[in-house]
């Protein structure tokens, strides 16, 4: 498809060689491959298991609407794509695959996130560090590894080395830490690609937004910028883009707004760290009968179960706010996939650029 005006080079790749991606797994400050090993041994033991028993029932509320039935609940296909056609995507798609099928409380499915979010670190994480960086106590950590059918955290955090000896973290001594950042986005972008090897669900839910009229976009907070730069590509080939970035009891009204209006999907961006209001418009939105389809930073976000097709596209952790250059790369492959599935996009754009020109919108 050829570039609008607007874009400077088109919404995808159409005129050439498919999509630009890069990609990989997030990278953080780096844990030593020795760490901790007597600290675990000797921790796992737990201080205080007792007192950990309620945070344990109560700490996922309102981040996971309750337990899941699956861990694999509301995973597209595409999430494991790549891991299941052996290509290898690194730590994250082996993470998700090891945690597939097991049936995880709220707090467990918390750990689980914050593993795919660290994968390149989490196979040199001690069992205190991992609970820190969780917000969960160490022995919660031991029922999640004794959950996942080991005996204990190192027995996981063995298996993790075992089975990715080379994932070992490079030496980055001679980066300093704002290129450390672009390294970490660089391999989250690697895995994007890995991911995308299975266009179906990307392609799918390019049908849906293509078929829904209105499309309503949600994005708030830390998501606003995805949704809205979404929606501002998406108004040039959709007849009816509505976005949905302010929370508070008007949401659920330009949900039910978007309902009667004919609406049959939505599109929810939804980035760390998750607001509770998203959860429950999600929850909301599935309830007035849209088909909801959410680009989020992990297959075990807190969003997960009020989703019926989730994108998962790693976000980084470098520096003191988070990065989300996959989540918006992944953005702009589902407008893409929407332009394929609208016969008259390329018109409509031809028709932009028109204007555009006859209006000396741009300088160039």
């Amino acid at each position: 498809m050829s570039g609008d005006a607007d874009n400077g080079g088109g919404i995808g790749g159409a005129a050439g060689g498919g999509p630009r991606d890069r990609a990989g797994t997030t990278r953080g400050t780096r844990a030593g491959a020795g760490a901790d090993a007597g600290r675990d041994a000797g921790v796992e033991s737990g201080k205080n298991p007792g007192a950990d028993a309620g945070r344990d029932a109560g700490a996922g509320v309102g981040r996971d609407a309750g337990a899941a039935p699956g861990v694999n609940s509301g995973v597209t296909p595409g999430a494991q794509a790549a891991a299941d056609t052996g290509t290898d995507t690194g730590t994250a798609a082996r993470l998700q695959k090891l945690f597939e099928g097991h049936r995880l409380t709220p707090t467990q499915r918390r750990i689980a996130h914050c593993m795919v979010r660290r994968a390149a670190d989490a196979p040199f994480l001690s069992s205190v560090e991992l609970a820190e960086l969780a917000g969960v106590s160490q022995p919660s950590v031991t029922r999640f590894a004794v959950a996942l059918g080991f005996d204990g955290y190192p027995a996981l955090r063995r298996h993790l080395r075992e089975v990715a000896p080379t994932d070992k973290p490079d030496d980055t001594g001679s980066y300093n830490e704002y290129q450390q950042a672009v390294q970490a986005e660089i391999d989250n972008l690697r895995h994007l690609a890995a991911a995308l090897a299975d266009p179906s669900p990307v392609i799918e839910a390019g049908r849906l937004f293509a078929a829904s009229r209105p499309l309503p976009v949600l994005g708030l907070r830390a998501a606003t910028a995805q949704a809205a730069g979404f929606s501002y590509f998406a108004r040039k080939v959709h007849p009816d883009v509505r976005l949905l970035d302010e929370g508070g009891t008007m949401l659920t009204d330009r949900i039910d707004a978007a309902v009667r209006a004919g609406a049959s999907a939505l599109l929810c961006f939804a980035l760390p760290r998750h607001p509770r209001e998203v959860v429950d418009a999600l929850e909301y939105a599935r309830t007035a009968g849209l088909t909801v389809v959410t680009v989020a930073d992990s297959a075990f976000a807190p969003v997960a179960h009020h989703t019926d097709l989730l994108l998962p596209a790693p976000v980084g952790t470098g520096l003191a706010f988070d990065t989300a250059c996959a989540p918006m790369l992944l953005g702009r492959v589902l407008l893409e996939a929407m332009c394929d599935a609208l016969p008259d996009a390329q018109a409509r754009l031809e028709q932009f650029d028109a204007r555009a020109a006859a209006r000396g919108l741009f300088v160039e």
